[in-house]
């Protein structure tokens, strides 16, 4: 949901009561026009508000609770649990973690079995990361209390999961109806950073680390089984639009 654009200016003007317009986008890398025209229409991207508060060294996360909209972010978060934080773990770095675990059991020691080399993860989000997380909240019926909850149709919110993204609004809808931390969503769709959420250091890796050998190669084989389909109704979609062009020359 867009931040009212009064609610903005002011904020702005209680982080930066000096600082001119040209100064603000100067320092955040948020264009002149962009900033202008939200300001216009009367309502400006969460992302705006992120983007500033970086620049000024402001945690975005406390930046948004100040807006009426996302006052839920005030105060302490539940942290993200252990399928939230395997979920902002790409298939990469999944198949790299069996690799490395089958070398070390391979060896034949137990010592390199129980510490397998880790190397570093790949910074969420990644290329499913809003699908996934989804998943890894979903009781079965989250969908349909998002749905009730917000007044979006059930195949428009697929739709967006499907692109791998979820509006700011959506994102924390999500969580709320979830039971979990408010700012997974946020994480997720690349709104926020895991140290601007408050997760702990190493806390993928920790949850990857805590994970057993069949769960792990479970876990990698489902997310190539999605990449597989993915990749087939891609090819599918490139040779119906060449057969297109064919006909059509």
């Amino acid at each position: 949901m867009p931040l009212p654009a009064k609610a903005f200016q002011r904020w702005l003007q209680g982080i930066a009561p000096e600082a001119s317009t040209a100064d603000i986008c100067r320092i955040s890398g948020v264009k002149r026009t962009t900033l202008a025209q939200q300001l216009v229409r009367g309502k400006v991207a969460e992302s705006t508000v992120v983007a500033i508060s970086r620049a000024f060294n402001i945690n975005p996360v406390a930046a948004l609770a100040t807006f009426d909209a996302y006052s839920d972010l005030a105060g302490g978060q539940l942290p993200p649990t252990a399928a939230e934080l395997v979920s902002q773990i790409a298939t990469m770095d999944l198949l790299r973690a069996v690799i490395a675990r089958s070398a070390a059991a391979a060896e034949g020691t137990e010592t390199a079995r129980a510490t397998p080399p880790a190397p570093q993860l790949t910074p969420a989000p990644h290329a499913t990361s809003v699908r996934n997380w989804v998943d890894a909240i979903d009781d079965g019926e989250l969908r349909h209390r998002v749905s009730a909850a917000t007044g979006i149709a059930p195949q428009n919110y697929s739709a967006q999961l499907s692109a791998n993204r979820l509006t700011p609004e959506l994102a924390i809808a999500t969580s709320r109806a979830a039971g979990t931390g408010l700012t997974g969503g946020l994480v997720a769709t690349g709104m926020i950073t895991e140290s601007e959420a408050g997760w702990e250091p190493g806390a993928r890796q920790a949850a990857l680390d805590a994970m057993s050998d069949g769960e792990l190669a479970a876990l990698a084989g489902d997310r190539l089984q999605a990449l597989g389909k993915t990749l087939k109704r891609q090819e599918q979609d490139h040779e119906e639009t060449r057969t297109i062009w064919e006909n059509l020359g």
